[in-house]
This record gives structure tokens, C-alpha cells and sequence, in this order.
């Protein structure tokens, strides 16, 4: 019986050596053929409208993306300051942002790179108020409550056109509330006003609920793309990929704006006439330009000069066009 154990024993052994070296055997082939898992790629859509949701819905990824054995991680974000939270712990890899978050996420010295823009920005940001209101213009606004999502593109603006008037944000109060949830007080009268970007400004003009207060000069809000700093130096072919698909989804657009409006009407449960003008007021646009920057530039050293961020600095500096050459040849 011992003997018989024994050679038992001795069985199990050498099926469990065997097994486990073939299992080895099939984990070194699987590696030498250049089997390897798709490099999952975070992309966050910021709100509800841009080429990154036309890219999405009409699938132009697909193509570009399977190339490279990329599989994407879609998440939403409302606005720029929640996306890059999840973007400074690695739950983002690309994505596009407002001037308010670009600048701050900049000035915090956040993982990310700017690698193009997304836009001039001269049409998608404004300060409505109610119309049957007794604001009329941005002096008015002192004492007054003003909803904006703190940190965004509509809070850069506010900033800039108060300054034009001799005014800051102490000079009002200030209400930090994300789009949804600002809508909902702006119609319940909560507030006195509204700092926000399309859609949500021109939806409230197109219903009689809002008119846009005039500023002194133009106030450009221009939007860049950007890719996290370690995945973007880990994977440069994927954010080449990633420019050449948004660039062609941002054509598209341009190309088929009645469809195109069709798209962000249904996420945006807005009409799609009201969406069509929003979009053909200002085509996309990747490749930065001299009025875009100089455009940043002016935003930075004016909320430097509000204490809004530690200091000024180069935007010039900030721009990687190594990407957008490499994907576009230039």
C-alpha cells in the first residue's frame, strides 16, 4: 500500500511538472508571436458637443485605433475642472479643454500636454441674463448673483469682462454651479446672470428666456487638445492617430452640418436649428493660430494679474507640435 502511494504521489507530480511547463511553453509562444493585450485608451468626451462625440457616434476611431491594437474607454465629463481630476490620477489619456481649465491645469503643473487647439473660441462663450431683468450691461452685474462653473471657460471670461469694467468677481456674488444644475437655477431665477458656453447660451436666447450682455472689445475663449504627458510619451503613434481622427470628424462637421446637428441635438436634447447655428458660427479648427494664442496668452496674464493663478507664463511654451507634425506630415 506504501509503494502504492508512493507511485501515486510520483504521478501527480510529473502531470503537475508537465502541465505547468507547457502552460510556460504556451506564455513564451503567445509572447514570441507578438500576441499582446490592446492598449486601452481613456478618451473623455468634455460635454456634449465637438468632434470628439461625431467621432464616437459615427465610429472613426474604429479604423485608425485597430491599426495600432487600441481599444477605447469612453467616459463624460461636464466640464473641464472634473476631467482633469480624473486625468491627474491616470483615468484620462485624451481629451479637450476650455481656456479656464487648460490655464489653471497649466498653472498646477498637471500630467498633460498641449498638442492642438480645438478652436479660436470667438463665438462660444457669453453673459446672459434674464430678459425682463434690470441688467443691461456687465456694470450692472456689481452686487448681483452670478452662476459659472468655477474654473472653466465661462469663469475665464467673466473674469476678463469684469475687468474691462473696472469690476472683479468680489464686486458680485459669485455661485459655482456645473451647466445642469446652473440651467435649473437661471430659470428658477436663482440668478441674476449666467457666465456659460453654447449650447447652453444661445438655447436660452433662441426661447426668449435670455439676452447676451455686450463686452468691450472681443473676448476669444479658445479651447485646446490634450493628452496625458506619460501615455502620450509611451504611445506617440496613438495620439497621432488620435489628432488625424478628431481633425476628420471636425471636417465632417464642417462638411455636414445639417447631420452634424442632428448628432448633438439627440445628446443635447436641444433643437437641432438652435444647435445648427451654434455650430456654423465657427468651423473647427486644429492647428493653432496667431490670434488663438495671442488670444491665451492675454487670458493668462490677466487672471495672473487677479491672483486666479500663481503667475504668468509663455503659452508658446506650453504647445507640443512635434504630434500634430508627425500625424499631418507638416
Amino acid at each position: 500500500m506504501r509503494k502504492y502511494r508512493v507511485h501515486v504521489t510520483g504521478l501527480l507530480l510529473a502531470v503537475l511538472i508537465s502541465t505547468t511547463a507547457l502552460a510556460g511553453c504556451k506564455s513564451d509562444a503567445g509572447k514570441a508571436s507578438g500576441e499582446s493585450e490592446p492598449v486601452k485608451v481613456s478618451i473623455a468626451l468634455n460635454g456634449k458637443m465637438g468632434p470628439l462625440v461625431i467621432a464616437k457616434n459615427k465610429g472613426l476611431f474604429d479604423e485608425e485605433f485597430s491599426k495600432l491594437d487600441a481599444k477605447i474607454s469612453w467616459s463624460e465629463f461636464p466640464s473641464g475642472p472634473p476631467l482633469l481630476e480624473s486625468l491627474a490620477s491616470n483615468r484620462v489619456d485624451l481629451s479637450f479643454l476650455g481656456d479656464g481649465a487648460l490655464i489653471a491645469g497649466i498653472d498646477k503643473k498637471l500630467p498633460f500636454e498641449v498638442i492642438a487647439q480645438t478652436g479660436q473660441g470667438g463665438s462660444s462663450v457669453r453673459i446672459i441674463t434674464h430678459t425682463d431683468g434690470t441688467i443691461k450691461q456687465v456694470k450692472d452685474l456689481k452686487g448681483k448673483t452670478v452662476g459659472v462653473a468655477s474654473g472653466t471657460t465661462g469663469h475665464v471670461y467673466l473674469i476678463k469682462a469684469l475687468k474691462a469694467y473696472g469690476l472683479t468677481t468680489d464686486d458680485v456674488k459669485l455661485i459655482n454651479l456645473q451647466p445642469d444644475d446652473a440651467q435649473s437655477a437661471f430659470e428658477t431665477k436663482q440668478l441674476d446672470a449666467w457666465a456659460t458656453w453654447n449650447p447652453y447660451y444661445l438655447n436660452n436666447i433662441e426661447k426668449g428666456k435670455a439676452v447676451a450682455l455686450n463686452v468691450k472689445g472681443k473676448i476669444l475663449a479658445p479651447g485646446a487638445i490634450i493628452a496625458r504627458t506619460g501615455f502620450a510619451k509611451e504611445h506617440p503613434e496613438i495620439v497621432e492617430a488620435y489628432l488625424r481622427v478628431y481633425k476628420k470628424a471636425a471636417d465632417w462637421q464642417i462638411d455636414h452640418p445639417d447631420e452634424a446637428s442632428e448628432i448633438y441635438a439627440k445628446a443635447t436634447k436641444m433643437p437641432a436649428a438652435t444647435v445648427k447655428k451654434i455650430i456654423t458660427a465657427e468651423e473647427p479648427n486644429i492647428f493653432f493660430t496667431e490670434d488663438a494664442i495671442k488670444a491665451q496668452q492675454e487670458s493668462i496674464d490677466t487672471l495672473a494679474s487677479v491672483g486666479y493663478i500663481k503667475q504668468s507664463f509663455d503659452f508658446q511654451n506650453e504647445i507640443h507640435n512635434e504630434y500634430i507634425k508627425e500625424a499631418f506630415n507638416n
